[in-house]
């Protein structure tokens, strides 16, 4: 509506004599407030009232109706919602009303406390007597209105849509509303209140499970289903189906209907930057940054290493200076010469000097001398352990003692001999690998990295259908997962057969006497059980690390290469986590079924925990009440059955409710099923028509009457609709 200044609408007020009725249709959904006589309300808002907090100076204010969205980011709406003065239809929280009121009252123009118009206002059908008089007190007392009138709205629409010849006199009324759904027979242009029926079915269930639906469909765009878009996407894409089961048969099928009854609400989204792939001058470039790099590294280790080994040929020659010092002083004076220097006796000082020399050559590169070294050590070896090939019967008890232990001391020795030379031979050897690698490189570079990016697939391929198997239970068809099987058939066959054996050792063992190592061959046991001795294990291990090395390797050459993400201990290849750039597909929300589901509860209250009976059963269950059988009657009312109200705007909904009736009446009763001008406007355009009549000022009751007659004079209280 167009906005209007308060002087504006003050003036236009005053415009008014005091004898102009106001016209108010109070909806559960929707307030409505002008003047007597016109063809439009004057101010149109939702019936709501909300109470935040602003966020800066914490005061509270109230918003009534409609409110803009951008001033919500100055309050706090967390702790007070949008609250209603109804309870289903029926007025009840006046307070709330009394906001609402406030704000009608000040849009159309009123600058006083009191209102000295006369009112015309609607309420449900069969209100209670309570509601209305709190509703009366409420304008006599808060407001001071002259006079009141009391009206049903569907009794009004009903009555507007008869002068254009929509309706009949006899006829049934129904109103699909916002909360509710009411059934009103009219015989002689007159409601028959005796004969009317409620269901506590409307458009708010439908909203409500139309955003239960999405929500459900859509859990991510949770914040974007509010309340008020949900409302916009129900009147705008939903409809009744003529046959409910069939149309989900369409939508199960997927025709070509189906998709083209499907509809779709585009979120926001902006694509992301598309990542174009590098060029080679790009590729060369970032090599090129790499190789200085390397370089740069390259130099600095080089600098280390030369400033380490000066500073260690720097500690052996002194250490060599102190000991020809040593030469020249007496052995008495050795402790007083050494107190200065840190060193306690000459075998320190030579010890020293052994590792220092070690550790000059190890920075030099000198494997050969330590081969030498190796090789010198040998030779040495027999004077330094005297009496091992001498025979035990030439020997005394103490040289015996003395032989054995230097058999252990010469086998220690040599087995760390063995595995220092081992070191050195593989380092000798992996040194030698990297240098051809280095040739093959300089010699074709492309050829080169494709040689390694497919040993690196072969090894990750053979690694990941290893762990398959042993989480599968060596199973390849793929039928057996980590899920499914026990312990026993996740153990590779070494595992099992060291199960195997732990089982039948702790077995023989309860049966009698324990003589288990008693024989040679028992011990073998423990060898059998080890866990050095699974291969399949030292494989993985050897693959793992070879693995490892080509992927550092290709980090060093290929700047495009990414390395493959490794997976928990405890978990498969197949569970790992792939995540895929969100499309713009992921942010549309698809109503497909959705669009005649929700509004087909209207007919199936039951679907949503309503056990009542639907739309079309009400015509029957109102037929059924009336205080007279008669069948013409019946077919008169049949004949015109009117519809009006928000949820009557729906397509299809004539159809499918004269297929409903049809269904419950006797075969070839004339059933007609007609729709209001304008089913959300027509109830206050009917009660504008009625109250600018000159009968209208007998159907009202004034204060001095509520205030002498009371509660009881409003009980019996009704409008007459035909004046």
């Amino acid at each position: 509506m167009p906005f209007i200044s308060q002087i504006q609408r003050q003036t236009d007020y005053n415009l008014f004599p005091s004898s102009t009725p106001i016209v108010i249709d109070n909806g559960a959904s929707y307030f409505r407030i002008g003047w007597a006589g016109e063809t439009d309300p004057r101010v149109i808002f939702r019936n709501i009232v909300q109470r935040p907090r602003h966020k800066t100076t914490g005061e509270t204010v109230t918003i009534v109706g409609d409110h803009d969205t951008t001033l919500l980011k100055y309050f706090d709406c967390t702790r007070s919602g949008p609250r209603s003065a109804f309870d289903s239809n029926v007025v009840y929280q006046f307070e709330i009303m009394e906001y609402i009121l406030d704000f009608a009252f000040d849009r159309l123009g009123a600058n006083g406390s009191e209102i000295d118009h006369p009112v015309l206002i609607t309420e449900c059908v069969c209100n209670p007597v309570h509601s209305r008089s709190k509703m009366a007190e409420l304008l006599f007392e808060t407001y001071g209105v002259p006079s009141v009138a009391f009206g049903v709205d569907a009794a009004f629409s009903y009555k507007y849509n008869q002068q254009y010849g929509i309706c009949n006199k006899d006829g049934l009324a129904i109103c699909p509303g916002f909360s509710t759904t009411h059934v009103i027979p009219f015989v002689e242009g007159e409601p028959v209140y005796r004969g009317s029926c409620r269901t506590n079915i409307g458009g708010y269930h439908i909203t409500d499970y139309l955003k239960q639906l999405l929500s459900l469909k859509h859990p991510q765009h949770m914040t974007k289903l509010t309340w008020e878009k949900v409302e916009d996407l129900k009147m705008e894409h939903c409809y009744i189906a003529p046959d409910y089961f069939s149309e989900a048969q369409l939508f199960q099928k997927r025709t070509k209907e189906a998709e083209h009854k499907t509809r779709c609400w585009q979120l926001p989204w902006v694509p992301p930057p598309t990542e174009e792939p590098p060029s080679e001058e790009e590729i060369a470039r970032k090599a090129a940054i790499k190789e200085r790099q390397g370089q740069r590294l390259r130099e600095m280790a080089e600098a280390k290493r030369s400033s380490r080994i000066n500073e260690l040929e720097n500690q052996i020659h002194g250490l060599e200076f102190l000991l020809q010092q040593l030469e020249q002083v007496e052995e008495n004076d050795i402790a007083a010469f050494l107190s200065d220097t840190g060193y306690v006796s000459r075998q320190e000082i030579e010890s020293t000097l052994v590792k220092l020399t070690q550790s000059l050559r190890k920075a030099k590169g000198e494997r050969k001398v330590e081969q030498a070294e190796l090789e010198k050590t040998d030779a040495s070896m027999n004077e330094k352990y005297p009496l091992i090939h001498i025979p035990d019967n030439m020997l005394s008890l103490e040289q015996l003692k003395e032989k054995r232990r230097q058999i252990f001391l010469k086998t220690t020795t040599e087995g760390r001999q063995r595995a220092k030379q081992k070191r050195v031979e593989e380092e000798l050897e992996q040194e030698k690998k990297n240098q051809e690698e280095e040739e093959r490189r300089l010699e074709n570079p492309e050829l080169y990295v494709e040689q390694m990016r497919a040993k690196y697939k072969e090894l990750s391929e053979k690694i990941d259908q290893r762990k398959r198997l042993k989480t599968n239970g060596n199973h390849t068809n793929g039928n057996n997962t980590s899920g499914g099987v026990g312990r026993g058939e996740r153990l590779n066959a070494a595992q099992r057969e060291r199960m195997r054996l732990l089982t039948t050792a702790a077995f023989d063992r309860g049966k009698g006497e324990d003589t288990f190592g008693a024989k040679d061959e028992d011990w073998q046991l423990y060898k059998l059980m080890s866990r050095d001795n699974d291969d399949d294990d030292e494989e993985m291990d050897e693959n793992e690390a070879e693995l490892a090395r080509i992927s550092a390797r290709l980090q060093e050459v290929d700047p495009t290469f990414v390395p493959k993400q490794e997976s928990g201990p405890t978990q498969s290849a197949a569970e790992i986590p792939r995540v895929r750039p969100l499309t713009k597909e992921d942010f549309q929300i698809v109503l497909g079924v959705e669009r005649f589901r929700c509004p087909e509860i209207l007919f199936r209250p039951n679907w949503v925990g309503i056990d009542q009976v639907g739309l079309d059963e009400m015509t029957g269950v109102s037929i059924r009440r009336l205080p007279t059988k008669d069948e013409d009657l019946e077919q008169r009312l049949t004949s015109s059955i009117f519809m009006t109200g928000g949820c009557c705007l729906f397509p299809g909904m004539s159809e499918r409710l004269e297929a409903g009736i049809r269904m419950i009446r006797p075969c070839g009763a004339p059933i007609k099923v007609v729709r209001a001008l304008d089913p959300v406007l027509d109830a206050w355009r009917g009660a504008s028509i009625y109250a600018a009549k000159l009968q209208f000022p007998q159907q009202t009751f004034s204060r001095m009457d509520y205030y002498e007659k009371g509660e009881d004079w409003l009980r019996r209280y009704q409008l007459q609709y035909t004046l």
